[in-house]
Order: C-alpha cells, then structure tokens, then sequence
C-alpha cells in the first residue's frame, strides 16, 4: 500500500525507544541481582565483569534473534499490515498498564517477571559460572519478555512494515544495541568500584518512572503504527 501524508525517518523511533526500553527496571534488576550473587559468592571482580559481559551478551543476541525470525514470519506470511494493527492496539493497553504501576506499582496484572520464574532465576544464579552464564542469559531474555517485550514487539511490528532488507536488520542490530548498553554501563561501573547497593537503590527508586515513560512511550508508539497502517502518515529508513 502506498503510504500518503507526513513521511519521518524511522531512524529517530528507533533511538527514541530503545533508550527508554534500555532503562528498564526488569532488565537492571536482573543484572544488579547477578552481579550481587557474583560479589557475594567470590570478590573476584574480574570473574563478574567475565560472566556478566558473556550474560549481557546472550542476551543481546537472544532478543536479536527473536526479533529477526519474527521479522521474516512476518515477512514471509505477508501479513505486515493487518498485525500492525492488532500490536497497535496491544501496545496501547501494556502501555496503559505501565502507566498504571507508576500510582499502584505491581498491584493487580502487572508487566513484571512472574514470581515464579523470578525465583528460578535466583536459583541459577547462585551456580552460574562463565560457561552456563550463556544459558542464563538466554533465559532471562526469555522470561523477561512480559516486561520488556512491548516496545520489542512494537519497534519489530514498525520495521516489518517498512521490509526485511540490510537497512532494517541494521536499525534491528543498533535498538539491541542501545538497549544492552545501561547493563554494560553498570556492570563496568561496578567493576571499577561503584557499590552495587548503590545501583539497586538507584534503581528503586526510578523504577516507578521509568514505568510511567514506557508506558507513554508504548501508548505512542501504538498510535504511530495504527496511523501509519492507515495511511495517514509514512517511514522511511534514510535521512
């Protein structure tokens, strides 16, 4: 379909919304809880920067894998537009329950890590080692989605709809990349000697914001998809 009206470059979406999904407070607190588990099994710092970079790692490659196969699912079934609509409306209501935590955080349906799969990981943890931090990555990745799935799945549903070609697997590559930075940030700083009570408090404290700008910005970005998807306004991926 041929898009009409206002055309934007996609690129400024992308920044926009992985900074945010980057500071995610399930993202952190799994990072600060391996790195505490790491601190108080061994002072090692060395081994913790190891395990905990092989972690952000899986992880980064995790997400990009996901969202690359969902991005040639939909590709392949050509069903680009009619889904933009469906994770246009689905964006709107995580979003509004982000919102929701910002007032009653974690009170009624919640985007959070499920209790149980919560203290699976906690579990892991106190036996991870270099090799299996690998697969907790992984895991996490996976367990997280309730939390930091929406803007993922907005931002894929978005490229799908522009193609499947080297520009958006780039755009793909750079949002996973933004979105691992904050961890690599924080488990530098630790390495170098910032408490990481320090860190868990920080992220305490902010969590309750950084739930309210998600969930504005995944009200946004759902309204952006619906409006694109109708033809009232257009993306491209240069400049």
């Amino acid at each position: 379909m041929a898009v009409e009206g206002l055309a934007l470059p996609a690129l400024p979406v992308v920044i926009t919304t992985a900074l945010i999904d980057s500071v995610n407070p399930c993202a952190i607190g799994v990072l600060v809880l391996l790195i505490t588990t790491l601190l108080a099994l061994s002072h090692n710092r060395k081994r913790m920067l190891e395990v905990g970079m092989i972690y952000i790692i899986a992880v980064y490659v995790t997400y990009l894998a996901a969202g690359v196969g969902l991005l040639y699912v939909i590709q392949k079934l050509n069903i680009a537009e009619p889904l933009s609509i469906i994770v246009g409306g689905l964006i709107i209501v995580l979003g509004l329950l982000e919102i929701k935590d910002f007032w009653w955080y974690g009170k009624g349906l919640t985007l959070s890590i499920p209790a149980r799969r919560a203290e699976q990981i906690k579990h892991y943890m106190k036996h991870v080692t270099v090799p299996s931090s690998i697969i907790l990555g992984m895991f996490v990745a996976a367990v997280e989605l309730p939390c930091t799935g929406g803007p993922y799945l907005a931002i894929t549903a978005f490229l799908a709809k522009i193609g499947f070609n080297l520009q958006v697997l780039g755009l793909l590559l750079f949002y996973n990349a933004i979105f691992v930075l904050p961890l690599v940030v924080i488990l530098l700083l630790v390495f170098f000697g910032v408490n990481v009570k320090s860190v868990q408090k920080w992220k305490q404290k902010q969590k309750r914001w950084m739930r309210l700008f998600m969930g504005i910005l995944m009200i946004a970005l759902g309204i952006l998809l619906i409006l694109w998807t109708k033809g009232y306004i257009g993306f491209v991926t240069g400049n």
